[in-house]
């Protein structure tokens, strides 16, 4: 069985390569799309570093950061650098094109914050969907059932942006929180401590609970009409008639299948929660990739851009590959052949 699943696994994996490597190709011709550079972007502040000399520095910029070749050369030398030397170029965003950042070091400086928020998002939309789901479908047409169905169409409908907004007023008149950001001000800074560390959680209940609320809204909905299809068919009705507890007939077969068309959509699910919702992160200040990569496609800043698509894409096909192993977990009809 161990020898099957790893065959499965790594026959993923290499299909993985040239998908990733497709998929960085299509990123990077389309982010350099647009005409001009990030150099034609920051002319102005070029100008008044410069004077008279700032097209002769935007040349000479140009030529050294090679943002004069043939857009397949930039191509190569980038990914040559991030196969050979974990190299993913050069960040301009947000300063002047002299004081550049390695994008390397945007992505390390921002991942921790990332992953923490995804995954705590993650645990939040599947620990309260599912049961809530399970319980509307079993107990359908009761008080309890239009409750949470009423809240998945209110969750589902109300913009991320506006429930964050929202929650950060309730939070500021109330309690006297200020929760945009990862940290208050007055710990921005400081070294770690236990007021800082509950001033951090105190920040991450915001963004958990926004990010979250979309994708448990349509989790509910998806489960519990999917649900509803499995509790009346015969086998259901079948182990109720033999006296099965009824628990029992809910929980096992019916649920596990209801559960096929959400583990279908990790692939999706995960680069998306990973992104931060890019208009979420702007409203909170959230030090997220999704945010770094709005600022990049802003600027023109190509190497960021594409980074943060790399990411994205490689994030996208991982959990493609954890639904379809999760899928042949649950649904023993498929096959790793």
């Amino acid at each position: 069985m161990w020898i099957t699943v790893g065959n499965y696994i790594i026959r993923r994996l290499i299909y993985l390569i040239p998908t990733v490597l497709l998929i960085s190709v299509i990123s990077f011709v389309v982010i350099n799309a647009p005409p001009g550079d990030i150099l034609t972007s920051q002319i102005e502040e070029l100008e008044q570093k410069y004077g008279a000399a700032a097209e002769q520095q935007v040349e000479a910029l140009r030529a050294r950061y090679g943002l004069d070749q043939p857009l397949y050369k930039r191509y190569f030398t980038w990914m040559k650098g991030i196969v050979l030397r974990g190299d993913f170029g050069m960040s301009f965003s947000g300063a002047y094109v002299i004081e550049q950042r390695p994008v390397k070091d945007i992505l390390i400086e921002r991942l921790p914050y990332t992953v923490l928020i995804s995954l705590l998002t993650l645990a939040f939309t599947w620990i309260f969907a599912i049961p809530i789901a399970v319980y509307s479908a079993a107990r359908q047409h009761s008080f309890f059932d239009y409750f949470f169905t009423f809240l998945a169409f209110v969750g589902r409908s109300t913009p991320n942006f506006l429930l964050a907004l929202v929650l950060m007023y309730i939070g500021y008149v109330n309690f006297g929180w200020s929760l945009g950001g990862m940290f208050s001000a007055e710990h921005v800074n400081s070294a770690w401590s236990w007021a800082r560390f509950v001033d951090f959680l105190q920040h991450l209940v915001v963004p958990v609970i926004v990010i979250g609320a979309g994708g448990m809204a349509s989790i509910v909905r998806v489960l519990r009409a999917t649900m509803l299809d499995e509790l009346g068919k015969d086998y259901v009705q079948t182990a109720r008639a033999k006296g099965v507890p009824e628990w029992r007939v809910v929980w096992t077969h019916p649920t596990k299948v209801a559960m096929l068309p959400i583990v279908s959509t990790i692939g999706w699910l995960l680069p998306g929660i990973f992104s931060g919702t890019t208009v979420t992160a702007i409203v909170l200040n959230l030090p997220t990739i999704g945010l770094s990569m709005y600022t990049a496609l802003r600027d023109q800043d190509m190497y960021l851009a594409g980074s943060c698509i790399l990411v994205f894409s490689v994030l996208t096909v991982i959990g493609t590959l954890i639904s379809d192993i999760l899928l042949v977990k649950i649904d023993p009809r498929i096959r790793y052949d």
